[in-house]
């Protein structure tokens, strides 16, 4: 028996052995495959990265390029339809885009010598491997280049483009300077590791830029020599013999459509594989903790009388290991048991039981605490209030909240959390220090509801703080007044100076708003030149517009820009009142809106208080917008000829084009009708496109009849010559419709010649280059001086209509115009009269010597199909009954 006891006993230690070495061999194996799923997974993840960096940074790249491109295109059109360096100085300075990081643009002959330049530029490339590369082929496109080491002050790229001459030859090139980072400033963004690279290599493998060891800039590359990546993309594992500091790399390449350019991506696979180093050792030491655990727990089955010994010493070791591992905790534990009155209610509860962490949190020592009741820890209202807090959690079983510990307790002003559970007669508390998590809630809610440009709230802590503002309003019995400030023209700034300018003006404009109005009002940045004020305890209307004529004074006055001189704009202000224009956010926004709608439509630099009529009057204005795009998209609009004749002889020598609109529903429309409104939208570009393209077809529709016709100008608005079109647009269709500059003149307004500036004057210029005649329209409604006229070289004077109607009957307004006939006579222009209705009218402009009229005494504006008898005519004077014969002077 004592023999099949031991058997008994060998076979049961037997079973004991191989379970644990089973278990033990199937732990390690299942932790190898888990830990080489996670190589795989990492692995993989690195390959994706790569891939997407590479992609990524490829479609930025390619998006930087052909701006650079658009801008290189516009200076190579200048280039071949002027051909002249010293016209081209000008387009080279406004060609350069500090957005785009370019410093500086030069264009260089077929000899590589330098001709224009906007700034620093090789002054001579004739040896250069782009230059060649453009001289020996054409269709290259833009090339980027590094700049030889030494031939400029600081590190640059070169971006060159072609330029060919009449005859289709090589006629030199233009090109840019660019600082590295407008093609490679994306290292910081991705996070680069201590090892890894983004790179730019040309065609034949060469790095032109780097963002390697996380120090983005014209660097040489981690790659030991040139690669040729023949596919258009790919991934790839490089071995460290391929790379300089010997480190084995995933590679990732995406080739550009520009240029054979390819973006490389590296990601050094140790760095990569380092969280995995990590995460087997961990798994190792887990792996060799189970094994040990079931060693002892097959020693424990071999054991079988010390079973129970071993049973209790590991449950006495387990409850070690919680002792210190609650004792250690972050959190404070407490056990607390309620007492109870004789009567039955809570009188007071006594700590069980706590952690070391929770005797801290209320600065006494564990053995010191526990065994306390709260009334011997605390006294009067902090004692009740904590007596009430636990009565709760008695009641309801849970309680939760956050509180503000006392500045003078042990810890000082902190915040914790506290949660309360039930368990029969006891309770269990946790408390948790959250002051860091509730200080970086209050970062997050500063970041969300500042703008970050100019510090003020923005529009997210607008939407919040309206319906308190409202509420206090009414439990105040007090006005409110919401006031929408809208920049006029703001994006001429950035358009002109760069939006690193725009952001300084709105700086000092938020500044200059925030010094106008209370402490009690708040200053509000909706979002680009949007802004918003809420005035609080109004006393009504006068007091509101006080403060908003004060608004768009101080805006009105010169913002100092550096290195540009002193700026000027104007402020649009729309105004709505809390209660009388709206009892909640939405409704009080809305109108301000529409105040602020009404207040543009009036002019710049003007307020406007909301009106009830003003949604009507919106609605109204957006259907004719509406109306108006969906003609010039259906192509509504035809073209009317109203001729211009010699004053004395009555023949035709001019005509001018004038717009009208065919509309489905209302029929034609005369201009008054819809131009305001498209010089308010920014459709008047695309009209004028249309009138102009209609206009170049119509005359060389009439040049095949065999019609001598005349000149035909064209009104032009000074909007569009807003992006410098224009000239390119008039030379495209005479080229498409083979008309000659002689036969086109172009109008535009006195008002708007003059308020352009250099921009309008410059573009005159070029159109006058063409052999295109300028007239100015309308003149005497705006405020011209001689040496302005002289200086734009304008060709013809057209004369108001309010002055020729004033011929006759006042002798002054006779003086006026002929004084005027004389000066634009002394400055070389021709001079016509528009609005001429009457024989007596005709009778002393002929005395004055104006040299043509126009106006319903010679015709209206007529269709084009009618011009053509009015062009066979010898004199298109009207015939004069012998009673209206006048002589010059009556």
């Amino acid at each position: 028996m004592k023999h099949a006891q031991r058997s008994r006993s060998m076979r049961i230690c037997a079973i004991w052995a191989v379970s644990t070495l089973c278990l033990i061999a199937l732990l390690w194996k299942v932790t190898s495959i888990h830990l080489n799923d996670e190589k795989s997974a990492l692995l993989g993840s690195a390959r994706q990265k790569a891939a997407a960096l590479a992609k990524t940074h490829a479609r930025q790249l390619s998006h930087s390029l052909e701006q650079a491109d658009q801008a290189a295109l516009s200076l190579q059109y200048d280039w071949e339809e002027l051909h002249q360096p010293q016209l081209l100085e000008r387009r080279l300075r406004r060609s350069v885009r500090p957005s785009l990081g370019l410093r500086a643009a030069g264009v260089a002959d077929s000899t590589g010598k330098l001709l224009a330049s906007s700034g620093p530029v090789l002054e001579d490339v004739a040896q250069t491997g782009f230059f060649l590369r453009h001289r020996e082929s054409r269709g290259e496109g833009l090339l980027v280049s590094r700049v030889p080491d030494g031939a400029l002050s600081s590190a640059s790229l070169l971006l060159s483009r072609r330029l060919d001459a009449g005859n289709g030859g090589f006629d030199g090139l233009v090109m840019f300077v660019a600082d590295p980072s407008f093609l490679l400033d994306f290292g910081a963004e991705v996070g680069l590791g201590g090892h890894d690279f983004l790179s730019l290599v040309d065609s034949a493998g060469q790095v032109l830029l780097s963002s390697a060891y996380s120090r983005p800039g014209v660097v040489q590359s981690p790659l030991m020599r040139a690669h040729a990546f023949e596919d258009s993309a790919g991934i790839a594992v490089l071995p460290a013999s391929e790379f300089d500091d010997a480190t084995r790399r995933i590679v990732a390449w995406q080739r550009l459509a520009q240029g054979g350019l390819t973006v490389v991506a590296g990601l050094s696979e140790s760095d990569v594989l380092a969280v995995y180093q990590q995460a087997a050792q961990r798994h190792y030491g887990w792996a060799l903790a189970a094994s040990l655990l079931l060693l002892a727990v097959g020693g424990a089955g071999l054991r079988l009388s010390l079973r129970r010994a071993r049973r209790e010493r590991r449950r006495a070791e387990l409850s070690k290991t919680y002792s210190l591992a609650v004792d250690r905790a972050e959190e404070g534990f407490y056990t607390v048991r309620a007492l109870y009155a004789r009567d039955g209610s809570l009188s007071d509860f006594v700590i069980e039981d706590c952690n070391e962490r929770g005797a801290e949190l209320v600065g006494w020592a564990k053995r010191d605490l526990v065994g306390r009741r709260f009334l011997q820890l605390y006294s009067g209202s902090h004692a009740q209030q904590l007596l009430s807090v636990f009565g709760v959690a008695m009641e309801t079983g849970y309680y939760e909240d956050e509180m503000l510990a006392s500045p003078h307790g042990p810890l000082g002003a902190r915040w914790l959390s506290r949660r309360l559970v039930r368990s029969g007669s006891e309770i269990a508390m946790t408390v948790r220090d959250i002051t860091e998590r509730r200080a970086q809630e209050q970062a997050l809610s500063q970041l969300a509801n500042t703008d970050p440009l100019t510090g003020l709230p923005n529009r997210h802590w607008l939407m919040e703080f309206m319906p308190q503002a409202i509420s206090g309003c009414i439990a105040s019995n007090s006005s409110m007044a919401l006031l929408f400030v809208d920049l006029d023209d703001f994006r001429h700034i950035n358009d002109s100076l760069g939006h690193g300018m725009g952001d300084l003006l709105l700086k000092q404009a938020s500044a200059r708003l925030k010094s106008l109005v209370r402490a009690s009002d708040h200053v509000v940045r909706l979002g680009g030149d949007e802004f918003t004020v809420v005035l609080q305890n109004v006393q009504g209307s006068d007091d509101v517009s006080r403060v908003t004529r004060l608004v768009i004074k101080a805006l009105q006055e010169p913002f100092e820009v550096p290195g540009q001189g002193e700026h000027v704009v104007q402020a649009s202000v729309g105004v709505s009142m809390y209660p009388r224009d709206g009892a909640d956010r939405d409704t009080l926004l809305k109108h301000a809106d529409l105040a602020l709608y009404a207040a543009k439509a009036e002019g710049k630099g003007r307020f406007s208080f909301y009106e009830p009529g003003l949604s009507d009057s919106l609605m109204r204005r957006l259907g004719k917008e509406q109306a108006l795009r969906r003609a010039i998209e259906q192509d509504q609009f035809i073209m009317f000829f109203q001729p211009r004749v010699n004053t004395q002889n009555g023949a035709l020598c001019g005509m001018e084009a004038l717009v009208r609109w065919m509309h489905p529903e209302r029929g034609m429309l005369a201009p008054e009708e819809f131009i305001q409104i498209a010089e308010d939208t920014g459709l008047i570009r695309e009209i004028g496109s249309t009138v102009i393209e209609k206009t170049i077809a119509q005359i060389a529709s009439w040049r095949e009849l065999g019609l001598p016709v005349p000149p035909v100008s064209i009104n032009v608005s000074a909007l569009q010559f807003d992006e410098g079109h224009l000239r390119p647009l008039l030379v495209g269709c005479m080229k498409r419709y083979r008309v000659d500059a002689g036969l086109i003149e172009i109008e535009i307004t006195e008002s708007s010649m003059l308020g352009g500036g250099d921009l309008v004057s410059g573009q005159l210029a070029a159109i006058r280059q063409l052999g295109i005649k300028l007239l100015i329209d309308d003149f005497g409604t705006g405020y011209s001086s001689l040496s302005q006229l002289q200086r734009l070289e304008m060709d013809v004077l057209k004369i108001d209509r309010a002055f020729t109607s004033q011929l006759r009957n006042e002798s002054g307004a006779n003086v006026l115009f002929n004084a005027i006939v004389v000066m634009a006579h002394a400055l070389g222009m021709r001079v016509v009269a528009e609005g001429v209705e009457s024989v007596g009218q005709l009778r002393a402009l002929q005395a004055m010597g104006c040299d043509e009229v126009q106006g319903f005494y010679v015709s209206r504006p007529v269709p084009a199909a009618e011009m053509p008898a009015l062009m066979r005519q010898d004199c298109l004077f009207p015939p004069v009954r012998p009673e209206l014969k006048l002589v010059a002077g009556e």
